[in-house]
């Protein structure tokens, strides 16, 4: 008893007589031995590539690349990723997935013992934080969705995460990743350190200013300068004035010999004191970092689990994608392998499937060929989004593969060349592809078994090394298979028994045996070529004599051996060249190409369908618009209305107080005339309730001519029919015709644009609203930008005084940096030769930041004032 599930593959196939039984328990190892060699044979790396375009994150890139996409151990499993894909599917709009990095190896540093860097703190941070907003963007998507069920396989797989809040929180306490830089409230001592550092600093600056100003007065330099050489603050001061700071400590000469930079005495013990302050900051800047990196490290087991978390997301929306990209169809699949449901009598059941890999180059195609084509064509590319028809692609030729429930082996046989490897690879790809929970590319319901190991011997196996030759090679690796196949494996084996004696034919197998099952790849005898199509339940013909009888064999010798032919050739298989049997092919064609052309006309009609329902949506909202907008005008009229006839009457109540009884039929009077006045002047013009019959009972169109039907919403369509006796006349919108009454339509103005209907008279009222409106706008647009006030303070200015070229020009770009917009900075460049001005001058006309800058004034000598934008 064979308890393999196999799918054979023969040209010339020998004698099968006892597959060995698989073993009860199989070798783990050779196992996976074997099922890594079948995903490469059948090319899964490859589409796992495919995958890795549409995946969002690095941890999704490197997975696809390098085919560590899962599949599914249980049947459960692969339901579940299947769920996960209909789930993605299902969304309105893809999650933002920006921020996540991978840290495992952060955080593997971190477990290590390694003292983490701040920029690696806040890889940590982020990724946390990125991780928390995709479970929040999902919450917010099922939050307003109706089918808060179809949510759940994705909220299902972030639900169980620890996202580490307190983590990223105590990281965002403790580093600043802006400027990466530890913040002085990240301890006590350390900020307690810098306020000291501060303090003594400025005690520094202070002394050495006073020193450089007596040095600047006594002639031996050009301006005051306090500058840093090796760590330490210093004063310049010319070598021909060496004397006035004798106890000083020569630390640095200048490029021309001519300037010492001197620590003076007084300022030895302030400058210990700096060094030391330093160093005791940054000693309580590593502790603090070393006290994150345990922290991260104790946390390393969530982290990853959420790392993987995040990954399976990831996937999930990749494999989405992914099925949209192809127009896949979700799979059906039965968990008990070669056991099936009396209401079902397959076990494979997939129309039109097309092998993904060969897929890619056509869509590929169609997809350049559809963007360079006019929006205008949009209905007919390749594409649809409705699904792809059964004639939009001609590559790769689309099979059917049907396996009865009681069918346990198939033999296909058929000239070389004909799609007989590439059937088989198709069917154990998107086997795998079912494991993996992907969307296949086939039509209707693809059906497919759930199967534990898809295992495969295609190619060959000679190994010189091992002294194998094709057979053995082909043995071999067939005898490991059958160690570790199970009733629920898929086994595909190519050119069964190649380079050994084919005395006995496989194909015969079927007549002994139901478990048995033929099949044949269709070879067009009248283009000599194969069509790439499956007939299940035939048997391959040889071909080779009638392309030699096509290319000019020799007649004589080809009749001879056609004789051979007949005699060696079983009776059955004569039966095959039958007149009946070719009429049945012919039939089965003519099937084929009127299933193909009622498949268009469905999808036709169902494009006239939905062009028809949107347009009377697009009625609908249209109408409900005008009425709103309509009842709006009118409220707000009404308003108008009751506010000048409340001033009439409050003037008339205001009269009649000082008016003679016998005036008072006259004030009346005035009083009535002046709401009359107010009532005709809101009166709705004659114009703007004309009858439309008497408006176009005198237009008549022409064929040919392009009229506007107003009851579709001022559509332009094309006469085709002269009007009729009953005032109506037949018109196309696209592919609709319609005859409409010659009441509902008006002719297209000579400029090309559509007649507009009159406008009522308070339309002057709303022309001068929104002239008024614009002159508001008009004057917003003239007010200036106002800025900060020009206050000079330690924060708004940067001294550049002492700074080399370079020095000075970093300083100058990370102070405009650090501004905030609508600000001013004052740069500090002094008056020695000018030419550090000029280079401020420079970088302030380049900047894109700079709005404008003042030149040093009277009042400012040595400072230029910059306006931020």
């Amino acid at each position: 008893m064979i308890l393999t599930q196999s799918f054979f593959r023969s040209n010339s196939p020998p004698p099968l007589r006892n597959l060995s039984r698989a073993t009860a328990s199989p070798d783990p190892r050779l196992a996976d031995s074997l099922q890594s060699e079948a995903l490469k044979i059948l090319e899964w790396p490859s589409l796992c590539n495919q995958l890795s375009a549409f995946t969002s994150t690095s941890m999704g890139l490197a997975a696809a690349q390098s085919a560590r996409i899962p599949l599914g151990r249980t049947p459960t499993e692969t339901r579940r990723l299947l769920d996960q894909t209909s789930a993605a599917l299902t969304m309105p709009r893809p999650l933002d997935f920006s921020g996540i990095q991978d840290v495992s190896q952060i955080v593997d540093a971190s477990v290590a013992g390694t003292m983490l860097m701040i920029g690696e703190l806040c890889s940590v941070r982020r990724t946390l934080r990125s991780a928390r907003s995709l479970i929040q963007q999902l919450e917010e998507i099922a939050s307003h969705s109706s089918s808060y069920h179809r949510c759940w396989p994705l909220l299902e797989i972030l639900r169980d995460c620890d996202f580490l809040v307190e983590l990223e929180r105590r990281i965002e306490f403790c580093v600043d990743c802006n400027f990466s830089l530890v913040l002085g409230q990240a301890s006590e001592e350390l900020e307690m350190i810098r306020s000291e550092r501060k303090l003594n600093m400025e005690n520094l600056e202070a002394m050495l200013k006073k020193i450089s100003s007596q040095v600047f007065q006594a002639g031996g330099i050009d301006r005051p300068l306090v500058t840093k050489r090796r760590s330490r603050m210093c004063v310049a001061i010319r070598t021909t004035h060496r004397y006035l700071l004798r106890d000083g400590v020569v630390l640095d000469t200048s490029s021309s010999g001519a300037t010492y930079f001197i620590e003076p005495r007084e300022a030895v013990e302030l400058n210990n004191l700096e060094v030391s302050l330093s160093n005791s900051e940054k000693m309580e800047e590593q502790a603090i970092l070393s006290y994150l990196s345990s922290e991260i490290s104790e946390a390393s087991v969530q982290i990853k689990y959420l790392l993987d978390k995040v990954l399976e997301v990831d996937l999930a929306f990749a494999r989405a994608a992914h099925a949209q990209w192809m127009n896949g169809v979700c799979p059906n699949f039965s968990a008990v392998g070669c056991q099936n449901s009396e209401h079902n009598s397959l076990l494979v059941n997939v129309s039109s499937i097309r092998h993904p890999l060969l897929l890619e180059s056509s869509l590929r195609n169609i997809s350049t060929h559809s963007t360079s084509r006019s929006s205008s064509s949009n209905q007919e590319t390749g594409v649809r989004k409705s699904g792809m028809l059964p004639g939009d692609l001609d590559f790769p030729v689309p099979i059917d593969i049907k396996i009865g429930s009681g069918v346990r082996v198939i033999v296909i046989s058929g000239p070389n060349t004909g799609g007989k490897t590439a059937s088989m690879k198709t069917l154990g790809l998107v086997s795998i592809m079912l494991k993996a929970g992907m969307y296949l590319p086939a039509q209707n319901h693809p059906q497919l078994p759930w199967f534990d190991l898809v295992l495969a011997d295609i190619g060959d196996h000679q190994s010189l090394e091992q002294s194998l030759s094709t057979f053995s090679g082909h043995i071999s690796r067939i005898c490991n298979i059958l160690k570790v196949a199970t009733e629920r494996s898929l086994v595909l084996l190519d050119e069964l028994g190649s380079g050994t004696d084919p005395s006995e034919d496989l194909t015969r197998l079927k007549e002994k045996d139901a478990k048995f099952e033929n099949a044949a790849m269709e070879f067009s005898l009248e283009s000599l070529q194969p069509t790439y199509r499956i007939l299940w339940g035939s048997m391959g013909e040889s071909n080779a004599l009638s392309i030699a009888k096509t290319i000019g064999f020799d007649g004589r010798i080809i009749e001879r051996a056609q004789s051979w032919v007949k005699k060696l050739t079983p009776e059955k298989m004569q039966k095959l060249n039958t007149l009946l049997y070719q009429s049945l092919l012919e039939e089965r064609n003519k099937l084929e190409i009127q299933e193909k052309k009622t498949a268009s006309l469905h999808s036709d009609v169902l494009r006239l369908y939905h062009e028809i329902h949107d347009e009377a949506v697009d009625l609908d909202v249209r109408e409900a618009a005008l009425k709103a907008n309509e009842t709006k005008m009118i409220q707000k009229e009404l308003k108008v209305v009751k506010a000048e006839v409340d001033t009439v009457v409050q003037e008339f109540e205001k009269q009649l107080k000082i008016t003679e009884p016998k005036d008072f039929n006259i004030l009346l009077k005035e009083s009535e005339s002046a709401i009359a006045s107010i009532v005709q002047a809101h009166q709705p013009s004659g114009d703007d309730f004309v009858d439309r019959n008497a408006t176009s009972s005198f237009y008549v169109p022409q064929i040919g001519e392009q009229i506007v039907i107003k009851d579709l919403g001022d559509k332009v369509a094309t006469v085709i029919e002269a009007p009729s006796a009953d005032n109506t006349v037949l018109v196309q919108y696209g592919k609709i015709r319609v005859r409409v009454n010659l009441s509902s339509i008006n002719a297209v103005a000579a400029n090309g644009a559509l007649a507009s209907a009159p406008q009522p008279r308070r339309k002057g009222r709303q022309t001068k609203r929104l002239e008024n409106l614009k002159n508001i706008s008009d004057s917003m647009k003239d007010e200036k930008v106002s800025y900060s006030p020009v206050v000079q303070t330690l924060k708004n200015t940067v001294d550049l005084r002492g700074m080399r070229f370079e020095e000075a020009t970093f300083n100058i770009e990370m102070a405009i940096n650090s501004r905030g917009p609508n600000s001013v900075l004052f740069i500090i460049h002094g008056m020695g030769t000018g030419v550090l001005k000029e280079r401020v001058y420079e970088v302030l006309k380049k900047h894109p930041c700079i709005e404008k800058f003042e030149q040093e004034s009277p009042m400012n000598y040595g400072c230029t004032v910059a306006f931020i934008k």
